[in-house]
This record gives structure tokens, sequence and C-alpha cells, in this order.
């Protein structure tokens, strides 16, 4: 099992490397290398390190992050088709993007401090995610039942879509045809400057994840009977609320509501490892959901072909997964 876990692990840096030394702009292998090692300012330097390196990081990173939500909130709520849209989370960080760009023309002012463009696109994404966020983690401590904490996360992404729908009702066709460019998603949103940010709350939300691992493994049997070992439920369901919360808000803010890499990629690794213990298979998972999203970074920025939007690649991928898993169960 370790050993698959390594070949996981070797398959993500191979797939790490190929993002960097191709992409949209053909460039011949030894110029990268020698742009990757000799650093000069030349057009084949900017596109290698300020271009490929931070699209393949944020790709990997991005994959981890939502792989991992996937898996906690399929464990928590014991149900193979949550995803980290599920709760709501994902839903404010569009609702956030849409005040943003619908109807404030792109443009965020609080007191003295005027964000605008991109910045101010991950200022309201972040600020809608965290908000629906705060809310969960409000109800989780008057509800005592998980499926009635999932039941109200769906209803608040219900809430939050039909403002979105009023808000494109009321929008500029030019606002509307950015919001939708936006909701595409893509993992070359995030530049160099603002790499080390996202890559910080990434890795807290993940070492997050991965402290979580025995209560989840207890609640594989159920809540009562991880209630009877010792562990804190309600405080695991916050924790476990903050890390998906975190991971989901951070990658939908920076690269837009990313699609099916969250729901798919835990059953893929479950199908690779055959085990539910949570010591392997979220490790797995994280490093799956990695080598997934370098795979659609990849084909989104084939050679000789424009950048395609993200969102058109990850179905193709995430969809035959779930439906195998349906027609599994169904036999």
């Amino acid at each position: 099992m370790n050993i698959r876990i390594l070949i996981l692990a070797g398959m993500t840096l191979v797939f790490f490397l190929l993002n960097i030394f191709f992409g949209s702009v053909h460039i011949p292998f030894v110029e990268v290398l020698d742009a990757i090692l000799h650093p000069v300012d030349s057009s084949t330097s900017y596109i290698v390190t300020a271009s490929r390196f931070p699209a393949a990081v944020t790709a990997l990173l991005s994959g981890a992050a939502l792989a991992a939500s996937g898996l906690l909130l399929q464990t928590a709520f014991r149900n193979p088709l949550a995803g980290p849209s599920i709760l709501g989370i994902s839903s404010g960080a569009n609702l956030g993007v849409a005040i943003v760009m619908l109807a404030l023309g792109g443009t965020v002012t609080a007191g003295i401090h005027t964000w605008s463009g991109h910045l101010a696109v991950v200022v309201a994404a972040l600020a809608g995610s965290l908000l629906v966020m705060f809310l969960l983690l409000l109800f989780s401590s008057l509800l005592k039942n998980g499926l009635m904490l999932l039941i109200t996360g769906i209803m608040v992404g219900y809430i939050t879509s039909s403002a979105i729908s009023l808000l494109n009702f009321l929008a500029s066709a030019e606002n509307i045809q950015s919001f939708v460019l936006w909701g595409m998603g893509s993992f070359n949103s995030v530049s160099l400057q603002h790499l080390p940010l996202f890559s910080v709350l990434c890795v807290s939300g993940l070492i997050l994840a991965l402290l979580l691992t025995k209560p989840l493994n207890a609640m594989l049997l159920g809540e009562s009977y991880a209630a009877n070992l010792g562990v804190n439920m309600q405080l695991v369901r916050n924790l476990l609320l903050l890390a998906t919360g975190l991971l989901t808000a951070v990658v939908t803010a920076y690269c837009g509501p990313v699609t099916f890499l969250g729901l798919a990629t835990p059953h893929v690794a479950f199908l690779l490892l055959g085990t539910s213990n949570h010591r392997s298979l979220l490790p797995a998972t994280m490093l799956m959901g990695a080598l997934l999203a370098l795979l659609c970074n990849l084909l989104c920025n084939l050679p000789s072909v424009t950048v395609l939007p993200l969102n058109a690649i990850t179905p193709l991928l995430g969809a035959p997964v779930i439906l195998y898993i349906i027609m599994r169960r169904k036999a």
C-alpha cells in the first residue's frame, strides 16, 4: 500500500515537471532547462518562471486541497456524493464575486482601502466563503445531527444561487461576461507574487485535515460509536468545517469554482488503495487530487491550442468516475 502511495508521489512529480516543460507556447526542452538553471531577463524565462511554475504549484496545491475536502465531507456525512460545494462554501465565494463583478463593477472599497481587478475578486470570494463558513460553524453548535447540517448547507447554497441569478438579471452584458469567464476556472490566475500566501493557506488547511485522521477513522463506524470512544464530535465537526472551509475558500477565491475534482478524486484513491483507513487514504487522496489537477492544467495548455477553461476539462475526468460509482452501488 505504501508502494502505491510512493508511485502516486512519483507520478505527481513527473506531471509537475511536464507542466513546467510543456505549455500553450512551444519552447524547446533545452531552453526551458536553461531558463530554470540560469534565469535571465527574457521572454522564455518569464514564461517558465512567472507563468508555468506558479500555475503548476497552484494546480498541485488546489488539487490536493479540493480532494482532501471531498474525502473529509464524504466521511463525515457518510455520503459518497458529498463534495466541497455541497455545504455552500463555494457558493458563498460565487456570491461574493458576483456582488463585486455584477453589482460593483469590479471594485471593492472598505474605508480608506480600495481593491480592483483580480485582487478585488480574491477579496470578495474569500469574504463570501468565510461568511458562509462562520454561519455553518454557528449552525453546527445548534444542530447536533450531521444530516441536518448537510441539509442546512445545501439550503444556504440555494439562497446564494438565487441571489446570483438576481444579480445576473440586473447586470450589464459586459459584467456578466466577466463573471462567466471567472466561473470557468483557471490555475493560471495566481501570480508569482501571490503564490506564497496561497501556498501557506493551502498547506495550513491540509495539515489541519491530516490532524483529523484518527477521529475520521472512528467516524467510519458512526457518530455514536465515535462518541463512545471519547471523540468530541462537536469539536471534530467544527475543525472539519474549518479545514474544508479554508481549503475550498482559498482555491475558489484564487482559481474560481473548480468542479468535480473534490467529488471524484476520493473515489479514485479508494479504488487504487482498496482501504478506508484515512492514515493511507487521506495522503493518497491528496496526491491523486494533485496529480489529476496537474493533468487538467496540462490539457488546458496544450501547444498550438488556445488556453482552455479548466471547467471544460474537469468534468471529462470526474463525471465518468461518479457514473461508475453510481452504477457500482446499483449493482
